[in-house]
């Protein structure tokens, strides 16, 4: 008699399935998200884009990049827990809120400590603070996550 392997999956693991399911439906994204204008009209994504590739007037300073290179054993240390919890039973969606908070504060303490290009006398004048990346930390506070479906809309 031939074993219909799907009648031999526990309770337990049709949960399991289903949540890597759903898992691997959603995503989480971390960093500025499109639309926070900044006070000069700017939206603060493209602020952020000029700041971590640079531009012919401002040196690259990788503030997103810096903070996945510069913590990633901690990085993989936290997604090991994680994988942990999924495996007691907790939701991918607050799995992936955690990792969110997580990789936020990363990135917003990486802007702060990050060891950037100097900013130029000019820029020294017209915000009187020589610290790359903080102005008015408009920025800084705008770091955020969101979760979606998978493709979603940017």
């Amino acid at each position: 008699m031939a074993v219909n392997v799907r009648d031999t999956i526990t309770a337990d693991g049709k949960k399991f399935e289903k949540l890597l399911k759903e898992l691997g439906q959603l995503e989480v994204r971390i960093g500025i998200q499109q639309g926070e204008a900044s006070e000069d009209g700017v939206d603060l994504v493209d602020i952020a884009m000029f700041n971590e590739l640079g531009t012919v007037h401002i040196p690259s300073r990788p503030f997103l990049r810096d903070s996945v290179d510069a913590n990633a054993d901690q990085i993989n240390s936290f997604l090991q827990s994680m994988k942990k919890e999924l495996l007691r039973g907790g939701s991918a969606e607050d799995v992936l809120k955690k990792i969110g908070v997580f990789q936020k504060g990363l990135i917003q303490e990486q802007i702060v400590k990050g060891d950037f290009a100097p900013n130029s006398e000019a820029t020294i004048r017209r915000k009187g603070s020589d610290t790359p990346l903080v102005d008015t930390g408009r920025m800084r506070q705008s770091i955020n996550y969101v979760i979606q479906q998978k493709g979603g809309a940017d």
